[in-house]
């Protein structure tokens, strides 16, 4: 499914109703270049979320933990990251909801994860001409239904 986007409020806003309707244990991997509105998406996801915290990119924390919110929101950044380093973080730990509560895992940068959970939703973003964006939402064994009829 493809959403354009007419700038960064429309990109907070789709954030916003993901938010509102993902359940826990939902895996969003983000693709874009610089500049395509990654971390805003997850900006509206977490508000989406109820949580009041100020999302800011962990591209050099890597993993930020919003816990407030209806569910608890895992913000990965893996701009900085070769495969090898993404393995040892053991990312699966957050979807898997064994060492932590499960809740909303949204990676950024998702290209660099050579491994991937058996469900998710995948979001590329594209940045256009004039400040528009493009998104693209493929769920990989993943039920957007509830996503697509709030969208």
């Amino acid at each position: 499914m493809k959403v354009f986007l007419a700038d960064a409020e429309a990109t907070l806003s789709l954030g916003i109703t993901l938010g509102k309707s993902l359940t826990p244990g939902s895996v969003i991997l983000l693709k874009g270049d610089l500049g395509a509105g990654k971390t805003t998406l997850v900006q509206g996801i977490g508000k989406g979320l109820g949580i009041v915290e100020p999302i800011v990119s962990p591209t050099f924390t890597l993993i930020n933990e919003y816990t407030e919110g209806r569910l608890p929101l895992y913000h990965l950044d893996l701009y900085r990251l070769e495969p090898q380093e993404v393995v040892a973080l053991n990312l699966e730990s957050y979807w898997e909801g064994v060492e932590f509560i499960l809740g909303i895992v949204a990676i950024e940068w998702a290209e660099r994860l050579p491994y991937k959970p058996d469900s998710y939703l995948s979001v590329s973003l594209t940045y256009r001409d004039g400040g528009t964006r493009q998104v693209e939402l493929v769920p990989f064994n993943y039920d957007i239904s509830k996503v697509i009829t709030v969208i």
